[in-house]
């Protein structure tokens, strides 16, 4: 009986149909990068002071420069660790009294301004930005500061508690059911952010957002990846996650077009209802189908491929069958990824590879937007070094293997962080350069799991185990990486057995 991978190689392993399909589905990887990552720019906390009233009517009367008033009415100028008495206190003065001159006001009042009572801000804050962000709009800044890690983490346990649910949905009512029903979600959540009344709905739309963007990705790379014949599944897989790059690079520019936090969360989010249309564009995974049971839909969608690839189908078509040797329908649960002591290893090694390169991951570029340099140009040009990552693992994977290039990027992404942590802030070229270089490795490796994935976990948990094994408080990345591919994603070697394979599989 044929498999699904009999069928492409004569109906086309990667023909107009999978072409066509895999473009789409690249819309889905690159929307969730300004998910993922925005918060660099949606969260952007800019230089700000104390809003003092009276100061302004003074300036205006005196004729100060922007410098001048700052050195008049701005505690803790020039001090090195006056940052946060600049920032979050103020002189406890009366600027209204008509006793304060235009040179030194404050020298009437006392000979040396560190005798002046300082006192916290009382009447909000003065951004020094054109554009607003979460931190200008909700004040976030100062006792609240904290708020912005809570938005970001909102994001991140919604990856956390939508993995745990999402990939079973895959599993069990298909990747396209799966598709559709998160980038509705997604994109009614991203919309609901951008309009957020206040601090507090905004939490939530963005933990809602979290819950179902990551299982979005994982479907569309799940689905594209079992499209197509397992000559160009590696390569697809790959430029499926290149797709969520490109949206970085896009999200950059986008951001600095669009400096206000609102219009540029609505311009990211509505992009998003586009992906509903793969309702009619994008059929259900045969694989699937057929670890369901499912077969006279599989043929269907086969022959539609063959039709769209322009050749034949085969004449055995309607004998198709599902790679493993599995007779039943079977219904997956997380419990599988622990049930054989194979699966138990894998799982927890994936699981933890992910928790700590996606936590660099995201550290490494958020540290780059808090080193004082552009964040737009920083952010674009760290996020152009996911494209040589990409290349990498195309040339290695296939000729040393998957351990040695995992290995590696580990090390020197560990190596380059290390390094960070000592460089001092007035070098900034060097903590662009090691960030970049820890991000490379951090990225070569959330990359292979991906690939890892697919080629040790079956069908029927697939989207689990992708789930599991992208499972990590920071996305990732992507937050969501899926999984694909035949039985293994791979070719077994000629002396493992179908009764090895078993051993995978729940009684």
């Amino acid at each position: 009986m044929p498999t699904v991978d009999d069928v492409l190689e004569q109906v086309g392993e990667f023909g107009w149909f999978q072409k066509r399909t895999f473009l789409f589905l690249c819309l889905i990887s690159a929307i969730l990068a300004p998910i993922y990552l925005g918060i660099v720019f949606l969260g952007f906390t800019p230089d700000h002071r104390c809003r003092s009233p009276g100061v302004d009517e003074l300036s205006q009367r005196c004729g100060w420069s922007p410098e001048e008033e700052l050195n008049y009415t701005v505690p803790g100028l020039g001090a090195t660790d006056g940052a946060f008495v600049r920032q979050c206190m103020r002189y406890e003065v009366d600027w209204n009294q008509s006793s304060l001159g235009c040179v030194d006001p404050l020298a009437s009042l006392a000979p040396n301004r560190s005798h002046l009572p300082l006192g916290p801000c009382q009447h909000g804050w003065v951004y020094d930005t054109p554009g607003s962000s979460i931190v200008t709009e909700f004040n976030l800044v100062c006792a609240d500061a904290w708020k912005v890690d809570l938005f970001q983490s909102c994001v991140n346990l919604g990856f956390f508690l939508g993995s745990l649910g999402v990939g079973y949905i895959a599993d069990r009512f298909g990747r396209k059911l799966c598709l559709l029903l998160t980038t509705l979600i997604n994109a009614v959540s991203g919309v609901l952010t951008a309009v957020a009344p206040d601090y507090t709905s905004m939490l939530l739309f963005r933990l809602l957002q979290g819950l179902v963007s990551k299982g979005s990705w994982m479907s569309g790379y799940t689905l594209i990846t079992e499209f197509v014949g397992s000559g160009y599944r590696r390569t697809v897989a790959i430029l499926y996650q290149v797709a969520f790059s490109v949206g970085l690079v896009a999200l950059s520019g986008v951001a600095y077009a669009i400096p206000n936090w609102r219009w540029l969360q609505l311009t990211v989010s509505l992009p998003t209802f586009l992906c509903l249309f793969y309702y009619w564009c994008v059929p259900e995974s045969p694989r699937w189908l057929l670890s369901q049971k499912r077969n006279t839909d599989a043929v269907k969608i086969m022959d539609n491929i063959a039709q769209k690839n322009g050749k034949l189908p085969p004449a055995d078509l309607k004998m198709l069958s599902l790679d493993e040797d599995v007779t039943e329908k079977l219904s997956p649960s997380l419990a599988d990824l622990f049930r054989t002591p194979n699966l138990r290893k894998h799982t927890f090694i994936l699981m933890f590879l992910w928790f700590t390169c996606s936590v660099l991951y995201q550290g490494l570029i958020l540290h780059m937007g808090a080193t004082g340099g552009n964040v737009y140009l920083d952010f674009f040009y760290s996020s152009l070094v996911e494209f040589p990552a990409a290349f990498v693992i195309l040339v290695t994977i296939d000729r040393v293997g998957r351990i040695y290039p995992m290995a590696a990027s580990n090390l020197a992404a560990g190596v380059a962080s290390v390094i960070l942590i000592f460089v001092p802030q007035d070098l900034h070229w060097l903590t662009i350069v090691l960030s970049c270089v820890g991000r490379m490795g951090a990225t070569i490796v959330l990359q292979m799991i991906c690939l890892v994935n697919a080629e040790l976990y079956p069908t029927f948990v697939r989207s689990a185990g992708a789930a599991c094994g992208g499972n990590d408080p920071a996305a990732s990345r992507d937050q969501g990486r899926g999984a694909a591919g035949d039985h293994r994603g791979r070719r077994e070697p000629p002396e493992e057995s179908k009764a090895q394979r078993k051993q995978d599989l729940p009684p």
